[in-house]
C-alpha cells in the first residue's frame, strides 16, 4: 500500500523532513533526482537521525556519529550496528509516494 506523503518541492535537497507515515516516523530526502526514505530513529540510541548531517546518500546520527547508507540502511559507523528501516519511494505528477512497509535492510 502507497501513501502520498508530500508534493516533489517539499523534499528539500541537502537535508531531510520527517513526515509521520502511519505511525512511522519517516524521513525523506533528494539526492540528485532521487527521493529516498528512511526511519527517523538512530539503532544506537533512538536519536532523531533527520536533525543529522546528510553528505551524498550518508546520514550521521547527530548525538554519536553513527553512519547509515539512506539507500540499504546498512551501518557505516559505529556505535550502531543495527541497520535502520528504508522505505520505497515513487514520483508521480510531482507527488511523492511512500510504502509504509520497511524494505529488507542490508547488512
Amino acid at each position: 500500500m502507497w501513501v502520498r506523503v508530500a508534493m516533489l518541492e517539499e523534499i528539500p535537497v541537502g537535508s531531510a523532513k520527517v513526515f509521520h507515515i502511519e505511525g512511522r516516523a519517516i524521513a525523506l530526502t533528494r539526492v540528485g533526482d532521487q527521493v529516498f526514505a528512511f526511519g527517523d530513529v538512530c539503532t544506537h540510541d533512538g536519536g532523531p537521525l533527520a536533525e543529522g548531517k546528510l553528505e551524498g546518500h550518508v546520514i550521521q546520527c547527530p548525538r554519536h556519529g553513527a553512519r547509515f547508507d539512506i539507500r540499504t540502511g546498512r551501518v557505516l559507523r559505529l556505535p550502531a550496528v543495527v541497520p535502520i528501516p528504508v522505505y520505497e519511494t515513487k514520483v508521480e505528477d510531482n507527488a511523492v509516494w511512500v510504502n509504509p512497509e520497511p524494505k529488507e535492510a542490508s547488512r
